[in-house]
């Protein structure tokens, strides 16, 4: 049986959300209280159910190529991501080092995200553009020294993301990768996101990531270092989690920087990410226009 997907995307130029349907999407937004602007207030009030349960008994509005996809989640307050989180990931650095005790995390700008089917942009200061397949989770439930055994519960759902990186600009500085991590439209989210419901949506998903139909990075969260109950607990130790923060659970073995000679990403390329239960991913890549 198929998840329910909701997404937001921008038709007839609005930004909406909605219920994705077979050849279509239900525009919810036009439907339902003013009060949920997006699905980030939905996730807040816990309505995520009622949402679909609308969609499903409501006509198609916009056809598909009748709108454009855009990152589920609106202005999160938070956009955390983790590094180094799956077994072979981690002897990739070839240091010598045993993985580390705790998660390695940055933070991007939502800026730099764009939804699904909408090109990547390879920037012009740099070549080196570089493909992160992730399992995205949102936040539904506020808290602060969360335990793990709880920490399944502040899930709301589930997507998946490209965190696109610009390699060289990751090693412009001696301890953070965040330049290479934030230029504008480098990375994505989406194409939806899917209600969480129960732990086997996470226990053991296959996570691939296809480069023009060829299989670059593939493995299962049941390999990661540190589990999603882990992530969720660690990182509410220093900051509060709120309803529509966004975590990105880390990237398997596979990134094009890892090959000899590295392959890097180029105008015309597809980039697919897939998770099992949640969906696939796609975007092209194109080159930043010149800027005056």
């Amino acid at each position: 049986m198929s998840q329910p997907k909701l997404c937001t995307f921008f038709a007839e130029g609005k930004v909406r959300y909605g219920l994705v349907r077979p050849g279509g999407v239900v525009d919810l937004s036009a439907r339902l209280d003013a009060r949920w602007r997006g699905l980030k207030e939905a996730i807040a009030d816990t309505v995520l159910n009622q949402f679909v349960e609308a969609g499903g008994r409501l006509p198609i509005d916009f056809s598909d190529g009748e709108f454009r996809f855009l990152p589920p989640i609106q202005a999160p307050e938070k956009i955390i991501c983790v590094g180094v989180n799956y077994p072979d990931r981690n002897e990739e650095y070839r240091d010598g080092q045993a993985a580390p005790g705790n998660p390695s995390l940055f933070v991007r700008f939502l800026r730099s995200f764009v939804g699904h089917d909408v090109p990547l942009t390879r920037p012009n200061a740099s070549h080196q553009f570089d493909y992160e397949g992730e399992i995205v989770f949102v936040i539904g439930k506020p808290g602060r020294h969360i335990p793990e055994s709880d920490a399944l519960g502040h899930i709301s759902a589930l997507s998946i993301a490209n965190e696109g990186t610009i390699r060289d600009w990751v090693r412009h500085a001696k301890f953070n990768v965040t330049q290479g991590k934030t230029f504008d439209g480098t990375g994505s989210i989406g194409p939806w996101i899917v209600p969480y419901t129960s732990e086997d949506q996470l226990a053991d998903v296959r996570l691939t990531t296809r480069v023009n139909g060829e299989v670059r990075q593939d493995d299962r969260t049941s390999r990661m270092i540190f589990s999603f109950r882990k992530l969720i607990s660690y990182i509410s130790t220093f900051t509060t989690l709120v309803p529509g923060d966004v975590i990105l659970s880390g990237t398997p073995t596979g990134a094009g920087a890892r090959f000899d000679p590295p392959r890097w990403l180029v105008p015309g390329d597809i980039v697919e990410v897939e998770a099992e239960g949640i969906g696939t991913l796609r975007n092209g890549i194109v080159d930043e226009l010149n800027q005056p």
